[in-house]
């Protein structure tokens, strides 16, 4: 089974409309160890053949529009956060305390770009002042497996390098192996709210759909990034207290409004944006929101009908299920690293191809259920993690005959770059890879300062 047809299969997609996917190879674009490329052009390829699937059927088509995925765009918009340019100004990525570092016996992977994820790094080093040299000596000190432990016991983020071999030994590598790639639940009986039929240019199959988008980070944002570019109305909700990095909501941020909303203090309107949802997205680690009755199934019982979308680092099963994770460290757990490392040092995929692989992937689970209840009107959940994408990776997906080759080069990203005016500054940034006949090429309004719009829908 192809890449493209396994994600297809994954979100429940007919086999049948396949051959609606032609695809521009270009030698170069993702080159690495792993099938890169493989993995995000079926997430794209999935992604962009669900959406045609909506708009063909809320347009009332004869046939679904044909779906085109192009390794060059693929490959930019893959790591659109190194292409983001504000007023010229390039963001940074990652911290410094946010590295690989030697320890006593091997490697760990810290991850610390969050503020209190730094001082919950240094707490755990019995250190106040953020001192990479410092830090360093003190890990060097320290097995990585006592690290990960440590670190993990107040809140923060380190992770221990593994073989893949040492990973398959895990109980969480056996807890994700006996899932599926997404997992996909019918939550109700209820009938959803009617989406209204499309008309006119561009087709948006999402037009219409209230998104409720509490997610962080990579993942998470770049799944309603796309519903956003889709034409949903996207509502991203933050706690006031924990911050967005401004390069990263600007990256992840293009089509949404960005609103703060305390779940205590602002209940009241936090369900009267749920009373009108018809998505919920969720990029917190499981159990973390059950606390304020924002479970699949509760979320399904105050708005029934409702399509909740899950997505977590490690899964909501097995010893690691509460734990927090980014995609580099799970990289760095599952045999990734060591994969496209070296002997003197570990290594990384060309891209953060777990996070935004898992993101377009979750956004076609969302699509294809919005389908789903459309014709059987039942509410749905779905759910992805991680590394069930990073074990899809390295034990699933077949390489290309041809390896990274291609009928054509990747010249570079400018075919698929774009510039506009925004709040924030000019920014040039990385168009969407998701393309279908008579789809849009843009998303419909820029990234804007985060927190600044009202929590309501439009």
């Amino acid at each position: 089974m192809t890449g493209i047809e396994a994600a297809w299969s994954a979100v429940g997609g007919d086999p049948a409309l396949l051959p609606r996917v032609s695809t521009v190879l270009r030698g170069g674009a993702l080159h690495a160890r792993l099938p890169v490329r493989e993995l995000a052009r079926a997430c794209v390829g999935a992604c962009a053949l669900a959406a045609a699937e909506l708009g063909a059927r809320r347009a009332g088509l004869a046939e679904v529009p044909g779906v085109r995925l192009d390794d060059g765009a693929i490959a930019t918009a893959f790591v659109s956060d190194r292409h983001l340019l504000v007023d010229g100004r390039a963001p940074v990525s990652f911290a410094p305390l946010s590295r690989f570092w030697r320890t006593a016996n091997g490697w760990v992977r810290t991850h610390a770009n969050y503020p209190h994820h730094r001082a919950r790094l240094l707490a755990a080093l019995g250190m106040t002042e953020e001192d990479p040299d410092a830090v360093g000596a003190a890990l060097a000190e320290r097995s990585s497996r006592e690290v990960e432990e440590s670190v993990y016991a107040v809140g923060g983020l380190a992770v221990a390098l593994r073989t893949p071999e040492e990973w398959a030994a895990h109980e969480q590598a056996a807890a994700v192996a006996r899932r599926p790639l997404v997992e996909r639940e019918r939550l109700n009986t209820a009938r959803a709210r009617a989406l209204p039929p499309l008309d006119g240019a561009p087709l948006l199959p999402a037009a219409g759909v209230r998104v409720l988008d509490l997610t962080r980070v990579i993942a998470g944002p770049v799944a309603t990034r796309t519903l956003a570019l889709l034409g949903a109305d996207v509502l991203r909700v933050d706690a006031p207290q924990l911050p967005e990095l401004a390069d990263q909501h600007a990256d992840t941020g293009f089509g949404k409004r960005s609103a703060t909303l305390d779940l205590v203090a602002d209940r009241r309107a936090f369900e009267e944006l749920l009373a009108a949802a018809d998505v919920v997205v969720t990029g917190y680690r499981p159990g973390a929101l059950d606390r304020f009755g924002l479970s699949a199934r509760e979320l399904a019982e105050r708005r029934p009908g409702l399509v909740v979308a899950q997505l977590s680092a490690w899964g909501s099963y097995g010893p690691w299920a509460g734990r927090r994770g980014f995609d580099s460290l799970v990289q760095a757990a599952t045999g990734i690293a060591a994969i496209e490392g070296s002997a003197e040092r570990p290594g990384a995929l060309p891209a953060q191809a777990l996070d935004h692989g898992s993101g377009y992937l979750l956004a076609a689970a969302v699509l294809r259920a919005l389908t789903e209840r459309a014709e059987q009107g039942y509410g749905r959940c779905v759910r992805l993690s991680l590394a069930r994408t990073a074990a899809w990776l390295t034990d699933q997906i077949q390489p290309s005959p041809a390896g990274n080759a291609g009928n054509m080069p990747y010249d570079g990203p400018d075919a698929w770059l774009a510039e506009r005016d925004s709040a924030l500054g000019r920014l040039r940034y990385a168009l969407s890879p998701v393309s279908f006949e008579g789809g849009p090429v843009d998303w419909a309004r820029p990234p804007g300062v985060w927190g600044t719009d009202p929590a309501r829908w439009v």
